[in-house]
């Protein structure tokens, strides 16, 4: 299995080096012909107007829709999270994949970062430790989005809409690995529904 990163702006490094800790092929994607034989892709936390200047610049937009379209297992973590989502409430290009509404910068500025332990669903053991940095909430999921893990007061922060998958939280941040368990085993499953060439 091979899961390529954006490695646009952000921290995709350290999603790589998750990966890598898992023994899991890393490719960087950069350019259109980056996503060629990726079986799925990571959209990391980062700067989300930049992200997507960059994306446009880069020709990467349809590639990257058309890539999820194809049931390839997409995962966003905080601004890949506003960066996957169909509704940002601003007028800013997204790839418009998941039936969310997200709030940008929900939780204030960098000073307002804060960690909580995260119960998420289909991930066993003590509670995740999310890393909030400037980070969005989810305010709204169609119906077809599941609803994986909300802090104590119900604000959602991390859902998932059949290969999708997005975080507003930063995994790639702490020491535990279980949520990128979570996300080669959902690559793995989608691999196994692709259709023959």
């Amino acid at each position: 299995m091979r899961i390529g990163v954006l490695a646009l702006q952000g921290d995709f490094i350290e999603h790589e080096h998750m990966l890598q800790r898992l023994g899991i092929d890393v490719a960087e994607v950069r350019l259109p012909g980056d996503l060629d034989d990726l079986d799925a892709v990571i959209m990391p936390g980062g700067e989300s107007t930049t992200f997507a200047k960059l994306a446009v610049r880069f020709g990467l937009m349809e590639p990257l829709r058309r890539f999820a379209g194809e049931g390839k297992a997409t995962w966003g973590t905080c601004a890949g999270l506003i960066f996957m989502s169909k509704d940002i409430g601003r007028n800013q290009p997204t790839l418009g994949l998941m039936d969310i509404r997200v709030k940008r910068n929900a939780f204030g500025r960098q000073i307002d970062s804060f960690s909580a332990g995260l119960h998420i669903d289909q991930i066993e053991g003590p509670p995740f430790p999310g890393v909030f940095i400037r980070a969005p909430i989810i305010e709204s999921v169609a119906p077809g989005v599941e609803v994986l893990s909300t802090l104590d007061d119900g604000t959602i922060v991390a859902a998932r809409q059949d290969n999708l998958v997005v975080t507003s939280f930063h995994p790639e941040l702490t020491g535990d690995t279980r949520m990128h368990e979570y996300f080669a085993a959902m690559a793995q499953s989608c691999r196994h529904r692709q259709p023959e060439p």
